[in-house]
């Protein structure tokens, strides 16, 4: 199936003391690339596919490499893992051509915002994501045997 490809410029203020990009700022990536993908581009294919809002319900994420300034964006791949009855979970690589920055997930959960409470996904919505749906990662995984893991988030 399909992955979302959002390019993402890195900005100045979102360098830390240590010169990478803070561990806060990549969930700030992550949600422009799931605005991009549940809203606008599924306004683009499907209408009203998720217009009456959404909620993070949680994050999962893993900080592989530290990410430095530069000027050309960085990529942000999301992909579908799990669509329920009244949640999606998404997973993401924030990445270029040599390196994985970090993995991570998303459990979204379509929300009412005019009864203030979770509501099921709508058939429209499911055919929509069901075009980016693909497996999620395995736990622990490494995508190259020969890239070692590091902390490095602050």
């Amino acid at each position: 199936m399909a992955r979302h490809k959002y390019a993402c410029a890195l900005r100045w203020s979102d360098m830390d003391a240590f010169g990478h990009v803070n561990n806060v700022v990549f969930l700030r990536y992550l949600e422009e690339a799931r605005v991009d993908l549940m809203w606008r581009l599924a306004a683009e294919a499907e209408g009203d596919a998720f217009s009456g809002g959404s909620v993070v319900a949680r994050h999962e994420i893993d900080y592989r490499k530290p990410l430095v300034h530069r000027h050309e964006p960085v990529l942000v791949e999301t992909w579908v893992t799990k669509i329920g009855a009244a949640s999606l979970t998404l997973s993401y690589e924030v990445k270029d051509e040599e390196t994985v920055y970090v993995r991570a997930s998303t459990v979204v959960v379509p929300y009412d915002l005019d009864a203030g409470r979770p509501r099921r996904l709508t058939p429209v919505e499911e055919r929509f994501l069901t075009a980016y749906l693909e497996e999620a990662p395995a736990k622990g995984r490494r995508k190259r045997d020969d890239e070692p893991e590091e902390a490095v988030a602050a």
